[in-house]
């Protein structure tokens, strides 16, 4: 199965989008990251289209970060995409040990990564069957329009990273792009092909989910939510989880 339909199978299974982002900031946490991770993915599981864990908060923590990563990823059901959030880049011959580690290792489904080397430096992830890739395509931080937007001769630097998609096609794994809300205008949803979207900025980042025209497009569209679940003040994880998949749906019409 490639990693695409797996995600479709589980947006229809679940009547969600919701993609629950995993950003453990230990000065917002009580008790021990083990017991934080695991409270978040048990809840919200029903709900989650897909998890996404970010890599750098457990960094953040050493060694026992990774350890708590590690087990936090054999705790999600399989049946749930794991996208997780590395953003790499590197040399052909490094990457290809990256996603050994991610994709052998931890056996993820897919994971971000940042296009900017190159076509051949993402090569090394494609070869992975039934795993998908998202690259950066313009992202949710106010920086993003000081290059993403930015033209290179006679197209944008958006356009040059949606053709690696092209370029994929016939390989082992999928290519999509991450398209962050607080960027995406109708101009440039308009402008990226129908390919799979991971899109962040929903909730405390304050992305405006009406401008999302997707009734259109088929490839299956991610809408990641961090902190407002994480940390939010009301109700339990899982009643954040809800809500925002509530949020969502009416948001863009999606059959209740």
């Amino acid at each position: 199965m490639r990693f695409t339909e797996k995600l479709a199978a589980r947006i229809a299974q679940t009547n969600s989008l919701l993609c629950v982002g995993l950003d453990p900031r230990a000065e917002n946490i009580e008790g021990s990251l083990e017991d934080f991770i695991k409270a978040v993915i048990e809840e919200t599981a029903e709900y989650a289209a897909a998890f996404k864990p970010n890599i750098a908060y457990f960094e953040a923590y050493g060694a026992a970060g990774y350890k708590v990563l590690e087990d936090s990823l054999k705790l999600i059901p399989k049946e749930i995409p794991i996208v997780l959030d590395v953003k790499r880049t590197d040399i052909p011959e490094t990457q290809k040990y990256y996603a050994k580690s991610y994709f052998e290792n931890w056996d993820v489904d897919s994971v971000t990564l940042s296009p900017f080397m190159g076509f051949d430096s993402i090569e090394p992830y494609l070869q992975y069957e039934g795993k998908g890739v998202y690259l950066l395509g313009i992202t949710s931080n106010p920086g993003a329009h000081e290059f993403m937007t930015g033209k290179l001769e006679d197209e944008t630097v958006l356009e040059k990273i949606q053709a690696f998609a092209d370029r994929a096609e016939g390989m082992p794994a999928d290519v999509g792009l991450v398209a962050g809300l607080t960027n995406v205008t109708h101009d440039v949803l308009a402008s990226i092909k129908d390919i799979p979207l991971l899109i962040p900025g929903l909730g405390a980042q304050g992305g405006d989910i009406s401008v999302l025209d997707i009734q259109s497009r088929k490839a299956p569209i991610l809408i990641n939510s961090s902190r407002s679940i994480l940390y939010g003040n009301e109700g339990s994880y899982a009643d954040r989880a809800k809500k925002a998949v509530e949020k969502i749906n009416q948001a863009l019409s999606v059959k209740a």
